[in-house]
């Protein structure tokens, strides 16, 4: 197979298992990475069958599970009606199935290391701005100062939703705050849920637990308030103490968790968006992650979606050399499951964050009546697992893991 020089863009998730990916099936691999040190954003998420197994076939899912915190299922209750509003186990898939609430500094730290272990090259401080396409095909990346890169054979994108090399994506009305907290053993705390709490669409709170991170043998806990973009300078004005009041209004027993919370600054405000571009693939350049498909995290799908990417785009590379053969066949792959996930993150995001009564009225009525009968709830199960629908072909993860040995 010819080496191909590749330059990744964006050191997340997405971008360090593409880079592993790539370099143990021989190419010649360069990341790209805009802060002084490569680093995680934000609090937590949640690793997915879908998402362990990329890990698994990189060979680095035991050093996740070893300090993430098992997640058997969802559960969530609507304050309004009383009523179940999320419920959800992974045991109806089987009895091995599960996700796991990580850290996202637990995540980039197990895949950063690899990368560095295996000595692929990453220049920091490079903030991206654009692409220039060569008259054969390749690509140099355009820095901030106005510098370029050396001649690339391919650019795969994976800088998130606001990657200056893919199409603007609109901000959603409703993000998050989140905040990352020592876990406490009280009755009213789920140890292995996400377990949520609803006043129709337009409150929100969540707690998940994380496990230990690489700067704390603690276990901790997520902790996440939905609040409208907007409504946020309103927030920040209004004080902690006038929305600790709302947010025990809201959940009572969570008070343990929320007590933590002492100042604004525990909290990273995450704002959500939603955009498909219509092709990932151009000439010597790809899209992964959220760089192509953005979307709003209901389905906890973002973090699992890249690593999907990372591996597809890993198989197509490995069965041809050829990138305008490989590109195509990575679309054709990735198109459907991403296709269906963003179509069901339309459906199920109004139900959980909006302004409405309609659609947060009938999430009450069908979960609570629906959820835990067959085959509702297995189909609940294969959509929060990411699974509703083939992620891939069955070769891709068999061919990467083949592949995915330390060179």
């Amino acid at each position: 197979m010819q080496k191909r020089d590749i330059a990744i863009a964006g050191c997340g998730p997405g971008g360090l298992a593409v880079a592993l990916f790539l370099h143990r099936a021989g190419h010649r691999i360069t990341l790209y990475e805009r802060f002084a040190a490569a680093q995680p954003v934000g609090s937590g998420l949640m690793i997915q069958p879908t998402g362990l197994a990329v890990l698994d076939a990189l060979g680095l899912a035991d050093a996740l599970t070893r300090q993430a915190a098992p997640i058997q299922g969802l559960h969530g209750i609507s304050v309004t009606s009383g009523r179940l509003a999320l419920a959800m186990d992974f045991a109806t898939l089987g009895a091995d199935q599960r996700a796991y609430g990580t850290h996202r500094a637990l995540l980039f730290s197990i895949l950063h290391d690899a990368v560095q272990r295996e000595g692929i090259a990453i220049e920091t401080g490079r903030t991206i701005t654009g692409t220039t396409l060569r008259a054969d095909g390749g690509r140099a990346l355009t820095f901030e100062d106005g510098r370029d890169s050396p001649r690339f054979d391919l650019v795969v994108d994976a800088m998130g939703a606001r990657s200056p090399l893919s199409r603007r994506a609109a901000d959603l009305p409703y993000g998050a705050l989140w905040a990352t907290l020592d876990w406490v053993d009280d009755p009213a705390i789920l140890p292995d849920r996400l377990d949520q709490r609803y006043r129709r669409g337009r409150e929100m709170a969540g707690i998940m637990p994380l496990g230990r991170s690489p700067a704390s043998p603690k276990p901790a806990a997520a902790y996440f308030w939905s609040l409208k973009g907007k409504s946020l300078p309103a927030w920040q004005s209004s004080g902690l103490d006038a929305w600790k009041k709302e947010a025990l209004d809201l959940w009572p027993e969570s008070e343990p968790v929320v007590s933590q919370i002492t100042t604004p600054e525990q909290f990273v405000f995450a704002r959500y968006m939603h955009r498909t571009l219509r092709s990932p693939v151009d000439t010597g350049l790809v899209h992964i992650g959220d760089a192509w498909h953005a979307t709003s995290p209901q389905l906890g799908q973002g973090a699992n979606m890249a690593l999907l990417d990372a591996a597809t785009l890993g198989w197509a590379m490995a069965a041809t050399s050829d990138i305008g053969d490989a590109l195509p066949r990575y679309r054709k792959a990735r198109s459907r499951h991403v296709r269906v996930y963003q179509r069901l993150s339309q459906v199920f995001t109004p139900a959980y964050q909006s302004d409405g009564m309609v659609f947060p009225w009938l999430r009450d009525q069908a979960i609570s009546h629906l959820a835990h009968l067959w085959p509702v709830n297995r189909i609940i199960a294969r959509i929060v697992s990411g699974q509703f629908v083939r992620p891939h072909p069955p070769a891709v993860l068999q061919t990467v893991s083949t592949r995915a040995q330390p060179r």
